[in-house]
């Protein structure tokens, strides 16, 4: 063999070693979604399908969850590293386990604004928070718009309410059927279910949150304080990956999409392209988060949250803002400017 082919054969084994090596330094990641694969999921689904997460030296798993308290309970159990959950939820389990030497913490802001809205049919008379007094109002016990309606309910003094609990997937059907007379739920969710069930759009009510005084922030992403402790740089570098995943999606939803059809097959493409834009629109891209900036947050709003939630959700501690949230492994400035103009 000529010193041209040992070169090339020497080239050819550092090439596998170092394959091998790079494959070897995957850092394994466990992440629990809030919900199901539907639209929004694609922010994560999306970024993995594309190997990103792979290229900042991450194996992450993605599995799709049924809500963000079960999200908050199983990332402090330690069976999930990271996971994605409404801060209000990760504000409760601080608050009401305050010796818990597990409880997750929020690193980056995804949903600017909570999801949570009030909605109902036109034929209900409902078209204000006002109008609410004294009617019969449905959604999960579980529910984040449930939890956070006294919040709602002060902003706007509204009168008393009566609560009707059922399973999620009973929500929209039984508001459809007359059964309640209002819901509350993540609009995107909820006024696509409704659609869905055969209402038109101009016959159903929304009343936002956020456009009703009530600022609270929504989703966030949460670690869990061993992998912050002991691999910060792991937590860093799924943010910066996921970061350039969400740009992409933010840009072009509906390649997005393909990325969750992917994860479950039967997903109606449309829809849920649908489901990813108001999302977007609404929570993700919103004037608060154009004024904030993506992935941070307000501190003054972040310590007023933390406040209304001790007191609507009646904790057996008060919410400590510095306890729930920490911006130290967020990527810089330039990665975080994803919001388009």
């Amino acid at each position: 063999m000529n010193k041209r082919h040992l070169l090339q054969s020497f080239l050819a084994a550092s090439a596998l070693c170092l394959g091998l090596g790079s494959a070897q330094a995957q850092t394994p990641i466990k992440f629990h979604l809030d919900w199901r694969f539907e639209g929004p999921s694609a922010l994560f689904l999306h970024p993995a399908a594309k190997g990103y997460f792979k290229q900042a030296g991450l194996d992450v798993s993605i599995d799709a969850g049924n809500g963000s308290g079960g999200t908050v309970t199983r990332v402090a159990s330690g069976a999930y590293d990271m996971g994605f959950a409404d801060l209000a939820a990760l504000m409760e389990f601080h608050a009401n386990n305050p010796d818990s030497p597990n409880k997750p913490v929020a690193v980056m802001m995804v949903y600017n604004n909570t999801p949570a809205s009030v909605m109902a049919l036109k034929k209900s008379g409902i078209a204000k928070p006002a109008d609410l007094a004294g009617k019969k109002l449905g959604a999960p016990v579980f529910d984040a718009g449930r939890r956070a309606f006294p919040i709602f309910a002060k902003a706007n003094n509204i009168g008393t309410v009566n609560w009707t609990a059922m399973d999620p997937t009973l929500r929209e059907t039984m508001l459809m059927r007359g059964d309640i007379d209002a819901i509350t739920g993540f609009t995107f969710t909820s006024l696509l279910n409704l659609e869905a069930r055969g209402a038109k759009a101009g016959d159903i009510v929304v009343l936002p949150y956020p456009d009703y005084g009530v600022k609270l922030y929504g989703n966030v992403i949460i670690a869990s304080p061993k992998l912050i402790k002991d691999r910060p740089e792991v937590v860093k570098a799924f943010l910066s990956a996921f970061a350039k995943g969400a740009k992409e999606v933010i840009a072009n939803p509906p390649a997005a999409i393909a990325s969750v059809k992917a994860r479950d097959g039967i997903i109606d493409s449309k829809l849920e392209t649908r489901r990813l834009q108001l999302a977007i629109d609404t929570v993700i891209a919103s004037p608060d988060a154009r004024a904030e900036g993506f992935g941070v947050v307000n501190p003054a709003r972040l310590s007023l949250m933390a406040s209304q939630v001790s007191d609507a959700f009646n904790t057996k501690t008060r919410v400590s803002p510095d306890a729930v949230w920490t911006s130290a492994m967020l990527p810089p400035a330039a990665e975080l400017a994803i919001l388009r103009k």
